[in-house]
């Protein structure tokens, strides 16, 4: 799979976070907020972004999921060391260094999956995932019901430290469509998909309820001989 890796500095004391890192699939398909973190050891591993989820863990502590990662480990093993290496040659050189580059612009093959969910005072409608050619998942991809009945698309994202005109916080995504062109098609077979997952749903709905014994139906009285 063709992807470039771009990675920058943290300057300054910023805990054990040393750099952020984007990946780019086929120039279509932006992952960003990849993090560059250094273990107790002096070691750099690298951190993919996270969503809090409703999770609880031991003690009641709170469960943090990847937002997207590798699939396969041959692809997490390339990925990760693919990413490490930029990173070591911004350390360098300061300057950040590509894999794969950019000749031309070309759509990275894609497959999703969307579970139809719907839940009372939200408009959520349905919660899907993105595969980049059975190597690389992205979660936490939700479809959503606007004001006039209009489904649209909203991909992961995360709380800046930023507020709007109107005091409320901005949320920046985490990874998104680079170019038009992949974002309508994307985003289009996310809505079909869902659309498709919901009629599914439904019919099997009205299968069991017309499968399903009237009222009274099993009580029926039966004559003695």
């Amino acid at each position: 799979m063709k992807y470039s890796v771009r990675a920058n500095e943290v300057q300054g004391n910023e805990g054990n976070l040393r750099g952020f890192v984007t990946v780019v699939f086929g120039d279509s398909f932006k992952i960003s907020n990849i993090a560059i973190l250094e273990s107790n050891e002096g070691k750099l591993f690298v951190s993919m972004p996270r969503y809090k989820s409703n999770e609880r863990g031991g003690n009641g502590a709170t469960v943090y999921k990847d937002v997207c990662n590798p699939i396969t480990k041959e692809f997490h093993d390339e990925l990760y060391d693919n990413i490490l290496e930029a990173f070591d040659k911004v350390q360098n050189q300061n300057k950040a260094e590509g894999k794969g580059g950019h000749d031309s612009v070309e759509m990275p093959a894609f497959s999703v999956s969307v579970t139809p969910y719907e839940r009372e005072g939200s408009n959520i409608r349905g919660l899907a995932r993105i595969y980049f050619e059975a190597s690389f998942v992205v979660s936490n991809v939700s479809i959503l019901q606007g004001k006039e009945d209009n489904l649209f698309v909203a991909m992961p994202s995360y709380r800046t430290k930023q507020i709007d005109d109107k005091n409320k916080p901005v949320y920046q995504d985490v990874c998104y469509p680079v170019t038009k062109e992949f974002r309508e098609k994307l985003y289009g077979e996310l809505i079909l998909a869902y659309q498709q997952a919901k009629d599914k749903v439904e019919e099997q709905a009205k299968k069991q309820a017309q499968s399903a014994p009237s009222v009274g139906q099993s009580d029926r009285e039966i004559p003695f001989r």
